[in-house]
């Protein structure tokens, strides 16, 4: 027997908010850097460009969405940086990221995202290759790769430019 779709939207219901929480405090407060968080970011999403990528090959507008998304969020990651707090208390690094713009483009992906789960659910479901053929999910998908990748580009430049020379 399978699981109504209503069931399970109320089960994973508090497992996103709290994810959507979470995403957003730490866009918002002081958070200790950490090489392992940054360079994670600079493998897992450039596989999931990838991914998308190869699901794009024949539609051009996927493509190029997903490039200018890419160079959009890049863009948005720099003057994110610039307006970045750094500060470093003793052997710690800690940043306090610029608020809006870091607000922006989550809550600019997590609309999307919920649209495509509306749309889910009010079409009984779709297959799982329609999800990233929508050249609007695809450059949003590229402004949210790019801007973190250009952050965590940023944070690990800045680790490296502060750490005391060993000796």
């Amino acid at each position: 027997m399978a699981i109504p779709a209503p069931i399970i939207a109320v089960a994973l219901a508090p497992l996103v908010a709290w994810r959507l929480y979470s995403r957003i405090k730490r866009l918002t407060t002081r958070q200790l850097s950490r090489t392992w968080r940054h360079r994670t970011t600079l493998v897992f999403f450039p596989l999931l460009l990838v991914l998308v990528s190869l699901a794009g090959i024949g539609n051009p507008l996927i493509l190029l969405g997903l490039a200018g998304g890419l160079v959009a969020g890049s863009v948005l990651g720099a003057v994110a940086l610039k307006k970045t707090q750094f500060e470093q208390v003793g052997e710690q690094f800690y940043f306090t990221p610029h608020a809006h713009i870091g607000l922006v483009v989550a809550l600019l992906f997590i609309g999307r995202m919920g649209w495509r789960a509306w749309e889910f659910y009010v079409n009984g479901g779709m297959h799982q290759n329609d999800f990233m053929k929508s050249p609007l999910t695809v450059t949003i998908f590229g402004i949210l790769s790019g801007y973190y990748m250009t952050y965590a580009i940023g944070l690990l430049r800045w680790r490296k430019l502060t750490a005391p020379a060993k000796d």
